[in-house]
């Protein structure tokens, strides 16, 4: 027979974290904490994706912003350190319904709570996460706060709601400079292979300048599978530094905030670049900026589109893309000048998904032809731009 438990001891600790999510509006979502034991503030959206959370959480384009995901288990297969897209992940936060606390693969080094821990990304799982979405796209991607107070810790609602108004929103804010590469450097990085990993290209047949303001390391990759020599250089940089190494093509890579505002900058350097004549492709926000360059105008979405399930036509062809997709910002077709076409569009909104500037090799799409994660319907783009640059070699 056990001692009845003294009248004044203190209750057993909760080996759950407490945790949750805080909207600006005052709407709490409660739910358990995991990741790291802290909050952060952003722009909350969802993400359809089914699979590649590890390339999702680590694209440097959700800078600012807190993903939701709509598939219920995060985490089955824990996480490398072969998928990722960047070393340092500039997400702010994570909501997932269930998180696969005992993940099961081969590759698996790490799981999802340990991952986010080493990150200093805080998490929440256990939220009505259909609830959260319904609301997005019904009124729009909100302000908030993520926040895991930690088995012992106490969620001041009140705090979280004033932090959760702090927050400006992403437009207006550069957020490029945030995630861009300090210093150029040289890739040679290809593609994954199964039971090989990744292997280098050490004969590459033509040269390309990637400006980073953001990239996903598979855009690198893609790139140095077509026989590219390429060279990283800064969000920052001059027509002049851009074009130092004589590329035969330049790429304007993905990335996060907003296109205008990272444009004040960029903008003068891509109207350079493409004044030179060489081959020039844009992918997401550097799609947008070439947009913006070419004299169109950007405008913020309500929910953005964020998956790797997007139907998009290709208005050339007449065909259909399955894509991956994570932007909020969007080119305004009804802003394109004379002599650019629109090549592409969101089969979800109709929104514009791809532009190119009637005579020249210039082109770029909103969405992500490195399908990391997602399908690989339009790695075409990547051979369409390595043709035309070898032209030029």
């Amino acid at each position: 027979m056990t001692d009845a438990p003294k009248a004044n001891a203190a209750p057993a600790a909760s080996p759950f974290s407490r945790g949750g999510l805080m909207l600006a509006d005052g709407t709490f979502f409660e739910g358990t904490g995991f990741g790291a034991v802290t909050s952060a503030i952003g722009e909350v959206c969802f993400n359809t994706a089914m699979t590649g959370y590890q390339e999702i959480l680590s694209d440097p384009s959700y800078a600012g912003q807190i993903v939701a995901f709509t598939f219920p288990h995060i985490g089955i297969v824990g996480t490398n350190d072969e998928d990722i897209e960047t070393i340092n992940p500039a997400v702010r936060g994570l909501i997932v319904r269930a998180d696969a606390e005992h993940p099961s693969n081969y590759r698996n080094l790490l799981a999802l709570d340990a991952w986010l821990k080493t990150h200093n990304i805080p998490a929440v799982a256990g939220i009505d996460t259909r609830a959260l979405t319904s609301m997005i796209r019904e009124k729009g991607m909100p302000h908030g706060v993520v926040v895991n107070c930690g088995p012992s810790g106490e969620c001041d609602r009140d705090a979280l709601v004033a932090q959760a108004r702090s927050f400006a929103g992403l437009e207006g804010l550069d957020l490029a400079k945030d995630v861009t590469s300090a210093q150029t450097y040289k890739w040679d990085e290809m593609p994954w292979a199964w039971g090989k990993g990744y292997a280098r290209e050490d004969k590459p047949s033509f040269r390309v300048t990637v400006i980073d303001y953001g990239v996903k390391r598979n855009i690198l990759r893609l790139l140095a599978g077509t026989g590219a020599d390429i060279t990283v250089v800064p969000a920052s940089a001059t027509t002049e530094e851009v074009m130092r190494n004589a590329p035969h093509g330049v790429l304007l890579s993905n990335g996060p905030g907003d296109p205008a505002a990272t444009g004040a900058y960029a903008i003068p350097t891509i109207r350079g670049v493409i004044d030179t004549g060489v081959p020039v492709f844009g992918i997401c926000l550097g799609h947008q900026m070439l947009g913006l360059a070419l004299g169109a105008k950007t405008r913020k979405m309500r929910q953005g589109h964020h998956g790797a399930n997007h139907p998009v036509k290709d208005l050339t062809t007449g065909k259909v893309e399955i894509v991956s997709m994570n932007h909020g910002f969007t080119v305004d077709r009804e802003t394109l000048p004379a002599g650019v076409t629109e090549t592409h569009v969101s089969l979800f909104d109709d929104t514009n998904c791809g532009i190119a500037v009637d005579g020249k090799d210039v082109f770029g799409v909103q969405y992500h032809p490195e399908a990391s994660p997602g399908p690989m319907d339009s790695h075409y783009l990547f051979e369409r731009f390595a043709e035309a640059a070898k032209k030029r070699a």
